[in-house]
């Protein structure tokens, strides 16, 4: 069994609109939920073997906050050009490709990409919106990542900064709220 986790990247600055996409940084609030979200993950026990992130600055500092509040180390944050808007294959091909030995995998990326990819993993999940900072975990029935598909995936959680409930959303509470 593997552990997939998808976390959008944190809310961004766009105080210079000159600024290129890639170069974006978090504004204040982003620097204090990616860490919030961090922290929330790490009290109710997980942990993650391996984080690929986009390339752009929002999302790789979104991963290097998020991972120094749950025990992983910033610098073995790994950067993935396909998790910068390539769409849905080039997000299957990178799970795909990673060793079996991380049991516990996060992509860090952007919207739409994100949104679309999680709601193709699970007919019954529809997300209108994975807010920034949100955090899905789907559960992979599978022994290593070469064999992951779709059809070995199932949603576990999904949860966001704004949550207030001391529990993630449950695939119960998604479906019910459409």
């Amino acid at each position: 069994m593997k552990t997939l986790y998808l976390l959008r990247h944190a809310k961004s600055s766009w105080t210079d609109p000159g600024m290129g996409d890639k170069q974006r940084p978090l504004n204040s609030r982003g620097k204090q939920n990616a860490p919030l979200m961090g922290q929330r993950f790490n009290s109710r026990g997980e942990s993650v073997d391996l984080i690929l992130t986009s390339p752009a600055k929002r999302a790789h500092d979104t991963a290097k906050l998020f991972a120094a509040q749950c025990g992983y180390a910033n610098q073995e944050v790994e950067v993935a050009e396909a998790l910068y808007f390539l769409g849905n294959g080039s997000i299957e091909e990178l799970i795909a490709q990673q060793e079996s030995e991380a049991g516990e995998l996060m992509l860090v990326f952007h919207n739409p990409d994100i949104t679309s990819f999680s709601n193709s993993l699970d007919y019954e999940l529809t997300i209108d919106n994975v807010p920034t900072c949100g955090l899905l975990r789907f559960e992979c029935d599978i022994e290593d990542w070469n064999q992951w598909s779709r059809d070995t995936t199932r949603f576990e959680y999904f949860d966001y900064p704004k949550n207030t409930s001391e529990q993630p959303v449950s695939n119960q509470l998604v479906t019910d709220q459409r």
